[in-house]
């Protein structure tokens, strides 16, 4: 389905942040032009889109930027409330929980779980691990009382604010596993979460925004190489 007015999305293929916009704008059937931006190459356009954070993803809507992944969810949600499933609740308390998941993954689970992804020795990576559990734990707890034991995601029936928020980082999750040996969502220890990743994956609109996992994988060595040289990055 074509948007009303141009729709341009400006993102990184590996950013679970850009990932967000483009599961909501797949969900809902949009039509958009899709601009790649480069870390150390960002362009005029996103500088001036965002001249606060310079970060993707950007969302232009008719010429008009909306910034930070969250935010852009919310918008393409209400922005065409009448095309495609729903991303948030109708009632005004599931969808204050929606968002409170949310931000429990961005300011919680994530500054846990970034510890262990940017850990370059296995000292570390086994420190960081132990300390992103309890989040899981947290996490594995809300999307039981969310979906109350029979949904098959946090927003209910179908896919929600917060499993997108949380669902953009399951491949970053499975390559970050992979070079450090661990098995975060653990369907022994996380049945619920381990089960919900897999319902998140087998979606259209997700496997369409998710990067390849080899291609990923690459990218990660590469940037653990960089961190772990002497210059590294900040």
């Amino acid at each position: 389905m074509a948007a009303g007015g141009e729709l341009q999305l400006l993102g990184s293929w590996y950013s679970p942040y850009a990932i967000r916009a483009k599961v909501a704008l797949g969900l809902k059937g949009l039509s958009y032009e899709y601009i790649e931006e480069y870390l150390f190459s960002k362009s005029d356009l996103l500088q001036k889109s965002n001249p606060v954070h310079r970060k993707v993803p950007v969302l232009i809507h008719g010429g008009r930027p909306v910034c930070e992944s969250l935010v852009v969810v919310q918008y393409v949600d209400e922005a065409w409330a009448g095309t495609g499933p729903p991303l948030l609740p109708a009632d005004a308390h599931d969808r204050a929980t929606a968002r409170f998941w949310a931000a429990f993954i961005d300011d919680k689970f994530f500054q846990a779980w970034r510890q262990l992804m940017r850990s370059t020795t296995d000292e570390r990576r086994a420190e960081a691990f132990k300390n992103v559990v309890p989040q899981v734990e947290t996490l594995e707890q809300g999307f039981r009382e969310c979906s109350k034991g029979k949904k098959d995601f946090f927003g209910g029936d179908a896919i929600g604010l917060a499993d997108i928020a949380l669902g953009s980082f399951l491949v970053w999750i499975r390559v970050v596993d992979e070079v450090s040996g661990t098995k975060l969502l653990d369907e022994a220890k996380f049945p619920g979460l381990a089960a919900w990743a897999e319902r998140f994956l087998a979606v259209d609109a997700v496997k369409e925004a998710m990067p390849e996992f080899e291609r990923l994988l690459e990218h990660y060595k590469g940037f653990l190489a960089k961190l772990a040289a002497p210059a590294g990055y900040s």
